[in-house]
């Protein structure tokens, strides 16, 4: 079965056909960095994450670019407040943003340009597309260039918005436009604006628009046409319609297809800096969840629907992970080490399914069932494959408990030390056992669930593993 894939351009789910055979190209919009990334931020990151996992495990070769927005009116704004060159902020939440992908087990990508790092392409766009008759320069000496939006008669096909709907674009002044909504690739100098935040251009100093940005980088790292574009619904509009519109009137076919995937909410609301209601990885280990267990929480709704965060959700996915990992790790135990193996017929079903990561979770529980029955029954071939097509699946997600990625992220001092402690702990339940003093025994491991660690007895003596809540 070949996968299929939701194209927003088409709207319908599409066999997925590369551009080039046996390769396949990738663009994901990254983020704007004028602030640390939250966890709604980080939910594209991993999706995408997980197609090019997938498109890898198909036999694709894999290109794929994730770009960094470095400059924008929003970081400008954050260099006037807190009195710091722009790049300096884009520079620090750059750093945070690479640490919280990697605690995550989000793979870099094959490039990760800066925008800032594109200017003479996007100067060759803009002159193209001024050429062409699709932008002009404003007449007020501004030194802004606009692109004009009736000038490409297929404007609003992406998010199937028609022209007269929409509002004025906010990224210029009116008064120099030719038409309200007509939209920013050029913005020249201005005396209210951070001095080093601009370039030369054959329009004056300046600095460019944010949707200029994509289709330079796209341009500059995948060529004229690739295959598929990725970022969230937030985005679609007018972010990605611009790409769409600037690309194709200067000639590149762009994107085969455009692939969004749903926001995460809190009380309703998009998770935002703008709204005050953000919480970042930080915050979640803190909660006591792991990186591994938030990574499963997100992969466990479709990439297309909009999760509603609550703690309470996140704890019960969490609890769902530490059922895999458990099997995984009892039956490592009981049956030896098992390097990955085949999946099954469920989980790739779904995967081809529009990576319906949803569905291929459901079919990794239902393998760990069938292993914990081989287990109880003391069939340990079967138990020992079930193990081996467990940790391939798990690996396709990116969340394999073995994975070295997630090990990194743990602070190992402080886990031997906690380990030495409960210890001491099991030891005191073994001599109450021994002495079937079983009132002393349950005593301490109540103490120990409380403090949340599970035990488990099993036939290598007890183990214990953290639990959620």
């Amino acid at each position: 079965m070949a996968l299929r894939l939701y194209d927003t351009l088409s709207r319908q789910v599409r066999d997925f056909e590369p551009r080039v055979a046996g390769k396949a190209s990738l663009y994901l919009c990254g983020l704007t960095v004028q602030s640390g990334p939250h966890i709604g931020h980080l939910r594209s990151g991993i999706n995408y994450d997980v197609l090019r996992r997938w498109l890898v495990h198909l036999g694709y070769e894999v290109t794929f670019v994730r770009n960094i927005t470095d400059i924008d009116d929003k970081i400008l704004a954050k260099s006037l407040e807190q009195n710091r060159p722009f790049w300096s902020i884009a520079y620090e939440n750059e750093v945070k943003l690479g640490a919280a992908y990697r605690a995550l087990n989000v793979q870099s990508p094959t490039y990760e340009p800066r925008a800032t790092q594109c200017i003479p392409e996007m100067h060759e766009l803009i002159g193209e597309l001024i050429e062409r008759g699709h932008a002009y320069v404003a007449n007020d000496d501004s030194g802004d260039v606009y692109f004009s939006v009736l000038s490409y008669p297929d404007y609003g096909q992406l998010t199937n918005r028609r022209v007269e709907d929409m509002l004025a674009a906010p990224d210029g002044p009116e008064r120099a436009k030719r038409d309200p909504r007509d939209f920013a690739l050029w913005k020249g100098v201005k005396p209210s604006e951070p001095q080093d935040a601009y370039w030369p251009s054959p329009w004056g100093r300046g600095r460019p628009g944010w949707h200029i940005e994509c289709s330079a980088m796209t341009y500059r790292y995948l060529g004229p046409a690739f295959d598929i574009h990725g970022g969230g619904t937030d985005i679609a509009f007018p972010h990605h319609e611009n790409e769409l519109t600037q690309s194709r009137s200067v000639g590149h076919p762009f994107a085969g297809f455009w692939v969004h995937n749903g926001m995460l909410d809190l009380a309703g609301e998009k998770m935002a800096k703008s709204v005050g209601n953000v919480i970042d990885v930080g915050s979640v280990v803190a909660r006591g969840i792991r990186p591994v267990e938030l990574r499963y929480y997100m992969i466990s709704a479709h990439y297309r629907g909009r999760i509603e965060f609550s703690w309470g959700a996140l704890e019960e996915a969490a609890l769902g992970y530490q059922r895999l990992e458990g099997f995984v790790q009892r039956a490592t135990e009981l049956t030896g080490h098992s390097d990955p193996t085949i999946i099954c017929a469920d989980f790739e079903e779904a995967m081809n399914d529009d990576l319906n990561t949803s569905a291929a979770v459901a079919a990794i529980h239902e393998v760990v069932r069938e292993g914990n029955t081989a287990l109880a029954s003391g069939d340990m071939k079967a138990a020992h494959g079930a193990l081996g097509s467990v940790r391939a699946m798990l690996g396709l997600l990116g969340v394999d408990p073995f994975d070295p990625a997630f090990a990194a992220t743990e602070d190992k001092g402080l886990y031997e030390t906690v380990d030495a402690l409960v210890a001491l702990a099991l030891q005191q339940r073994t001599a109450a056992r021994e002495r079937k003093d079983w009132a002393a025994a349950d005593a301490v491991r109540d103490q120990l669930k409380q403090a949340g660690v599970a035990i488990e007895d099993t036939p290598h003596g007890p183990r214990w593993t953290r639990h959620a809540g």
